[in-house]
């Protein structure tokens, strides 16, 4: 017999499960499906067009992908049903829906179908932005403090400034909304029929912090009048990671092929939930997740204000100890981006005559490319800045263009500008008194592009450690499934013998290239000018071209 678990990370664009061995953390099968839906951004399916900066999902996509991608996982490992000893997920957060009394979403009716703000708000819905900005007014005149532990700034990506949104553009679909609930915790609801609603989520992405009343009634209704009731959609109570939430319904076991009654862990962050796959708790270490975006939590045994990052939250990541968020609106979107709108038809030709797809073969150009050769600098801001400027109009820049840049020169900038953008985010924390000894990554990046990682290290001058899990939040998640079980039930029954057992790093490291580092000191110098130019100094063009954008498109519809 082998005990295993189960973790399904959502990630942006898909969800994906994976059965991990109990006691060597081995992943025995994986199977991933993609949303239908995708990110919706410019148009909901019946054909109403979405404003600019927006981003939605159908929650129905997440729960056919759950129950699909857990009983191809379980099927594809040969194991039975009784060998599964409990079950994780984890999903991006601030992702946010309305539901009824039933748990049933809103959008899923007839009377919403058309209606955006009755749809799934993801982690990327930036269009809140200008109820952030007025929150972080509001919040600053009711207490000074209460800022304090999220780097002195609100973002648009958090809930409360989505559902501030809600109730002021769209009062029908607010009232109608019997609760407001992240997409993690609905998701355990539909396993086990109970909210069991998760604290890192709320602590990091709705300003639930220790020795405040949460949610903050008083808080709310200084920020409006209108807000106010929101009191009443958000629940009162959390709970840890690691803990049960539950066990599944006959519904959801017949739907996964497990057994009715198996244990479900609090749902966890995706980034956060992470952590554990390293196989570490050790303070001062940092963790890289890298996707569409770039997650960076830091665990520390002491609590310090940092500007600039997402949130401080105590048991956030690991219980005793404080777990920081920061972070970059975009990495791997930087990428598609390129791919999808920036290749030339003779890279794309040459890819098909290699039998290779365009990003290996850019990988292999820029590999041959010395650090500087291309004469370019780049800001990473393609999707706002999430840290340390908190600042979701910024965008990206490209300068030294010229009529003979080629391609993978291009590649090349972004890569080393998302590089650039984490060392910021790691001097900060140095900076203000929170030092980073080791430093790791995980995701399929840095799995799979060997010269990426190098790069990052050149321009961080620190050597990088890798996750051994291709899947590091799934199996994340699946660490957190074990602990849910206990014990008794062939699981763990700490999280620090679960994270001994199942997590851990690879043989590889990738260490700075004293020559690259000296050049990339140079750059990144020049990079530091440009962030604070456009960032801090006061120049508003970004911006400006932002509004422009915005008013022309609106005019035209």
């Amino acid at each position: 017999m082998t005990r295993c678990a189960v973790g399904i990370d959502f990630g942006t664009l898909s969800a994906r499960a994976v059965v991990a061995e109990i006691g060597t953390g081995r992943i025995l099968a994986d199977h991933a499906v993609d949303y239908p839906h995708g990110v919706m951004d410019a148009a909901l399916p019946d054909g109403t067009r979405l404003r600019p900066d927006w981003a939605l999902q159908d929650p129905m996509d997440y729960r056919t992908c759950l129950f699909e991608s857990v009983a191809q996982a379980v099927k594809r490992a040969g194991v039975r049903p009784e060998d599964v000893v409990g079950l994780g997920l984890d999903v991006t957060s601030s992702t946010v829906l309305p539901v009824d009394k039933e748990g049933v979403p809103l959008c899923t009716k007839a009377v919403f179908r058309s209606d955006p703000y009755a749809w799934m708000m993801p982690w990327k819905h930036h269009g809140a932005t200008a109820y952030a900005e007025r929150m972080q007014r509001a919040a600053e005149a009711f207490d000074p403090d209460f800022l304090r532990r999220y780097g002195g700034r609100i973002s648009s990506e958090w809930m409360l400034p989505k559902l501030w949104q809600v109730a002021e553009e769209a009062p029908r679909v607010f009232d109608a909304a019997d609760r407001y609930v992240e997409a993690g915790d609905w998701l355990v609801y539909c396993l086990t029929g109970r909210y069991a609603p998760s604290r890192a989520m709320a602590g990091y992405k709705a300003f639930a912090q220790p020795g405040r009343p949460w949610p903050d009634r008083a808080f709310l209704k200084a920020v409006s009048p209108r807000l106010e009731a929101l009191a009443d959609k958000l629940p009162r109570e959390t709970f840890l990671m690691g803990e049960r939430a539950g066990g599944l319904t006959a519904q959801a076991a017949e739907a996964t092929g497990l057994l009715p009654g198996t244990p479900v862990a609090v749902a966890n962050i995706d980034a956060h939930v992470s952590m554990p796959a390293i196989g570490t708790a050790a303070p001062g270490s940092l963790l890289m997740i890298m996707g569409t975006s770039t997650c960076h939590i830091l665990v520390s045994g002491t609590e310090k204000p940092i500007p600039g990052i997402s949130g401080v939250v105590k048991d956030g990541v690991f219980p005793g100890s404080y777990g920081y968020e920061a972070g970059q609106s975009c990495c791997g979107d930087h990428f598609k981006w390129m791919f999808e709108n920036a290749l030339s038809e003779e890279v794309c030709r040459e890819a098909r005559e290699k039998g290779v797809d365009v990003h290996a073969l850019l990988t292999e150009r820029a590999a041959r490319l010395r650090p500087g050769e291309s004469g370019l600098l780049a800001l990473d801001w393609w999707n706002g800045n999430r840290s340390i400027l908190t600042d979701m109009e910024l965008s990206g820049l490209m300068i030294g263009m010229t009529l003979s840049t080629r391609p993978e020169e291009i590649y090349r900038a972004l890569i080393e500008a998302t590089a650039y953008g984490s060392r910021v985010i790691v001097e900060n924390f140095e900076q203000n008194g929170i030092p980073v000894k080791q430093i790791y990554a995980c995701g399929g990046i840095a799995r799979k592009n060997g010269l990426m990682m190098q790069i990052y290290a050149d321009v961080l001058g620190r050597s990088i450690g890798v996750a051994r899990a291709s899947q590091a939040p799934a199996l994340g998640s699946a660490i957190f499934g074990a602990v849910a079980a206990g014990g008794a039930c062939g699981g763990y029954d700490t999280i620090d013998e679960a994270v001994a057992a199942m997590g851990g790093v690879e043989d590889t490291v990738y260490a700075p290239d004293p020559s690259a580092r000296r050049i990339y000191e140079g750059l990144y110098g020049d990079y530091l000018k440009l962030h604070d130019l456009f960032g801090r100094s006061g120049s508003d063009v970004m911006h400006r071209l932002r509004r422009l954008r915005n008013a022309v498109r609106t005019e035209g519809e």
